[in-house]
């Protein structure tokens, strides 16, 4: 391990305890043990193959004189003359459409490495106050483990009540002024305030010009992650434990990962009770809920009677979405009902389109070069798909990508069309790795 790497996780383990200690404590001393080293661990852990930020400032031009940059940025952040520059919007495809695009923000290099830093400070407090039931952008933990939990908990219960939410746009309409009175519970340190509330004010440049907005999190901010958990730790995460479930007839859970979160019951009217009063839970921090994509599922265990054809239904009753997968009740190999999981179909046409889209984009590529990256983007969609129960969908997926391969590969020379025959010879010298479940219920 790295001489800096270890000094660093001295320190945060010393956070850590403290905050163990004393949970009702408010940190008043933290920016002091961001040093040179701090900083220095901070920008190894920061990426630097991104685009470059308003200053145009690329990892090989900041590292010609790293310590002496690092220095200086560390010295304007503790003075408070350091300034946080606006964040670079642009604009990418949404899926593969030509008309529906998304915002991203690009901050500078420096900008990152500072936010890195701070992180390093709040991580080792907030991990010891998140519950369990958060799961999103926190060291080891994963989008698995929350589906995970979901299953066990949704089996432990036959299914019962779900309540699927849906927070409007929430990375934009985060409310400043409460970010600033959640972190005071916990936060006190002068330095790290003012340089959180300078992020939370940054400006963000487009087309020359820059606005400044009155909410959300920094936009492509490494500090966005951790703000936006502390946000909902304290609206929704620890309101739910500390106030909802002692009023509730019968057991409930929440998992979250981010702003995505579902809520399960075994009672039916403990759902329409929370159901109703989420609205203005979240209305009071500034936050809404949609109420065409918030909805109350039946997700009781089906009857003997029931058709396994109307449980795999993925418009019907009876299912609900989460973190990508449809979740639905299915019949075991040994005929028990179990919850089940499947590619979501909104995320598998997501995928086609995107795979459709890069080979029509790089069909005249060499071969090879694209047998490359497309094994690439099948292994990683099995990375993240390839779940116990899934293995249809990886089919099927694998298929389509084949189809798209051929049909683009078909027109490279509209002379001569690619028969299907030389197209599966093709596919013997460039084969496409085969579906694999990456991940297995235990």
């Amino acid at each position: 391990m790295h001489r800096n790497s270890i000094e660093v996780s001295t320190k945060q383990r010393r956070i850590a305890e403290l905050a163990r200690q004393s949970p009702e404590m408010a940190f008043t001393s933290l920016a002091y043990l961001m040093d040179i080293d701090w900083l220095f661990e901070a920008y190894r852990r920061t990426r630097k193959d991104k685009a470059a930020g308003v200053d145009g400032v690329t990892a090989a031009e900041y590292e010609q004189d790293l310590e002496g940059n690092l220095q200086r940025l560390l010295d304007r952040a503790k003075l408070g003359s350091y300034r946080a520059p606006p964040v670079r919007r642009v604009y990418i495809p949404k899926g593969t459409s030509k008309t529906e695009v998304r915002p991203i923000g690009i901050p500078t290099l420096e900008d990152k490495i500072l936010q890195r830093g701070v992180v390093m400070l709040l991580e080792p407090i907030y991990e010891h106050d998140f519950l369990d039931c958060s799961y999103g952008f926190r060291p080891g933990r994963s989008a698995h483990q929350a589906l995970k939990s979901l299953w066990k908990q949704t089996m432990a219960i036959q299914g019962g009540w779900i309540l699927e939410v849906d927070i409007r746009k929430f990375f934009d309409h985060l409310s400043h002024e409460h970010m600033r009175a959640f972190l005071q519970h916990r936060v006190r340190d002068g330095v790290l305030k003012k340089l959180i509330h300078k992020w939370l004010k940054a400006g963000v440049m487009e087309d020359g010009s820059i606005s400044y907005p009155d909410s959300g999190s920094p936009q492509g901010g490494v500090v966005s992650p951790i703000l936006s958990n502390i946000f909902l730790h304290y609206v929704l995460d620890v309101w739910f434990e500390e106030e909802v479930k002692p009023r509730l007839a019968g057991h409930a859970f929440l998992i979250r990962f981010a702003d995505d979160f579902a809520i399960g019951f075994r009672n039916e009217r403990d759902a329409r009770r929370v159901m109703e009063v989420l609205p203005k839970r979240f209305g009071k921090y500034g936050l809404t809920i949609h109420p065409d994509k918030t909805r109350l599922i039946d997700f009781a265990l089906p009857s003997k009677s029931a058709c396994v054809a109307e449980a795999n239904s993925d418009d019907g009753p009876g299912t609900f979405d989460l973190l990508g997968f449809t979740h639905f009740w299915g019949k075991s190999r040994s005929g028990t009902w179990v919850v089940k999981r499947k590619t979501a179909s909104s995320r598998f046409g997501r995928a086609v389109r995107s795979i459709a889209h890069w080979c029509r984009n790089n069909r005249h590529r060499p071969i090879s070069e694209q047998h490359i990256k497309l094994r690439q983007k099948l292994n990683g969609h099995y990375a993240y798909y390839g779940i116990t129960g899934n293995y249809v969908a990886l089919k099927r997926f694998h298929f389509e990508v084949e189809r798209r391969w051929h049909k683009w590969l078909n027109r490279r020379n509209r002379q001569r069309e690619l028969l299907w025959t030389q197209f599966n010879a093709l596919l013997r010298r460039f084969p496409l790795p085969n579906p694999r479940i990456v991940h297995r219920d235990t």
